[in-house]
């Protein structure tokens, strides 16, 4: 079965930084599209940041030039370094992998940015 499991949420003070990791287990297919989403309250999931196996990456319009995604396939996890974070980010963060069957997530992880 495979599981995620998500790391570096916390709280941090506007104009901080914050790295969360995503670590993959129990994957028997290869794991192909990786990246991250965020749910604020009352608010629709979205994308955050997406990585290919073969490294491209692609942002969502608020995260580019703040946000840097990267991945390790040998370790299969997935990062998410934040920088310069605002109120605005928020939410809690889900890291997802894709296999051949299936889209996987985590549980989610609390970001809280002060202002």
């Amino acid at each position: 079965q495979v599981q995620l499991a998500e790391s570096g949420g916390g709280s941090v003070q506007a104009g901080g930084s914050l790295r969360l990791s995503c670590v993959v287990s129990g994957a028997k297919l290869r794991i192909n599209g990786m990246g991250w989403y965020r749910q604020a309250p009352g608010k629709q999931r979205e994308l955050v940041a997406s990585i290919t196996n073969g490294g491209s990456t692609n942002y969502a319009d608020s995260s580019k030039g703040r946000f840097t995604i990267s991945r390790d396939n040998a370790k299969n996890t997935v990062d998410l370094q934040m920088n310069s974070l605002s109120a605005e980010d928020t939410a809690v963060y889900f890291c997802y992998a894709v296999t051949t069957l299936k889209v996987h997530w985590g549980q989610g992880t609390q970001v809280t940015v002060s202002s």
